[in-house]
């Protein structure tokens, strides 16, 4: 029986899950505003507390690896990595826009006919960090941002219908238009982690923990602040 411990801290839903023999046994979230930090390993601890367990009695742990917030991504894994480390658990990693994907199947999300599944994760503005996928979880184009407008996606809309999935979602429903438009709202959420976790685990699909980062996908840029401290 795998024992997988499950983080997803990419957006503002901070998330963890405990996975046993292929069902999520145990969860806990928050959309407490820049707690992540704070939250991440006292759910862990947790979920653990609550089933009597320690990581040492865990198979695997596995973490959001991105795209999404610099500061969330950077606290999911640096808990990952710690408990990897301490406990000598190899470390998974699972992209965000897979889980959201994985997520809107298990909440029965789809449009009837869906023909694409487009996860996207909110960069702001009205760009998104976005990809184009099957209703199965196949990923047919290249994880990038773009700049939303009233022509975006416009040849797959004209194949059928498209769910538009994730916490960039909602701003893209007020500039796409077009009939075979769906829009689901959310932000991926360590349960949703499941199924592309599983089979990453089945096909030992290990990361180095030593070296592993996050995709980014766009670096972040420290500012200096206008205001005179002195």
């Amino acid at each position: 029986m795998e024992r997988i411990i499950l983080i997803e801290t990419s957006t503002s839903l901070c998330s963890t899950a405990l996975v046993e023999d292929g069902v999520v046994v145990s969860y806990r979230e928050s959309d407490t505003a820049r707690a992540h930090a704070s939250l991440t390993a006292v759910f862990v601890k947790e979920m653990l507390d609550e089933k009597g367990l320690a990581v040492s009695d865990c198979d695997a742990i596995c973490v959001s690896k991105g795209p999404g917030s610099y500061t969330g991504l950077r606290v999911g894994v640096s808990t990952a990595k710690g408990l990897c480390f301490g406990a000598h658990k190899p470390l998974l990693a699972v992209g965000t826009l897979d889980t959201l994907v994985a997520q809107a199947c298990d909440e029965r999300l789809l449009p009837e006919g869906c023909r694409h599944v487009i996860p996207m994760i909110d960069a702001r503005r009205m760009e998104v960090y976005a990809a184009v996928f099957t209703p199965d979880g196949t990923q047919l184009t290249q994880t990038e941002p773009q700049i939303i407008t009233e022509e975006s996606f416009a040849s797959i809309l004209e194949e059928g219908p498209v769910l538009f999935v994730g916490d960039g979602a909602g701003k893209c429903e007020s500039v796409i238009k077009h009939p075979n438009a769906h829009f689901v709202q959310c932000c991926p959420k360590a349960s949703g982690m499941l199924r592309p976790t599983l089979e990453q685990y089945k096909e030992k699909r290990f990361e180095d923990i030593a070296y592993f980062e996050p995709f980014y996908l766009k670096q972040f840029v420290a500012t200096v602040s206008a205001k005179k401290l002195f």
